[in-house]
């Protein structure tokens, strides 16, 4: 899905930087055009300096998406969640990174969180990037107490994980 909608806009790498960030933030299309979070507007002024292009390149492409049935039903209804993870240094929370080899897997997530569980350890939020949203989904488990090396070690030599940070 990713791909289809980032081809939609094949010939403009700014707006695809704007369907990126949209994406990336959970912001949504309202029927003006306008970009919103929940019920907040947010300038696109803003949206274009943070991206490094013309308030211009935002408008034209809130009216892209407007006009293509899909994209408007995509950017209507996306929303954003809150996340723990930039909060997690100053509420003494960890976070575990894992990158997989196919996000498509079934079990990935309950695989990783049971073997947490199974370790006693609490997970406060997990975030599942989605892959048909990002070209390198990857899967957040913020949880009360650091991992233990040997547990890292597990997660890390499942057969379908690539990476993982902690």
């Amino acid at each position: 899905m990713f791909d289809e909608i980032m081809g939609k806009f094949e010939g403009s790498p700014s707006q695809q930087a704007v369907i990126r960030l949209l994406l990336e933030r959970g912001f949504s299309v309202n029927d003006e055009g306008r970009v919103v979070s929940g019920g907040i507007e947010i300038p696109n002024t803003g949206i274009a300096r943070e991206i490094g292009v013309d308030r211009r390149v935002v408008d034209s492409t809130t009216d892209a998406i407007l006009a293509d049935p899909e994209l408007r039903r995509i950017f209507q209804n996306i929303s954003a969640i809150p996340s723990l993870m930039d909060l997690a240094p100053v509420l003494d929370l960890a976070v575990l990174t894992v990158e997989v080899e196919d996000a498509d897997e079934p079990g990935i997530v309950a695989t990783i969180t049971s073997l947490i569980a199974d370790a006693d350890i609490s997970i406060r939020q997990t975030i599942s990037e989605d892959p048909e949203f990002t070209d390198e989904p990857k899967l957040y488990v913020i949880t009360d107490d650091p991992l233990p090396g040997d547990l890292l070690v597990e997660i890390r030599n499942l057969q379908f994980v690539r990476k993982v940070e902690f």
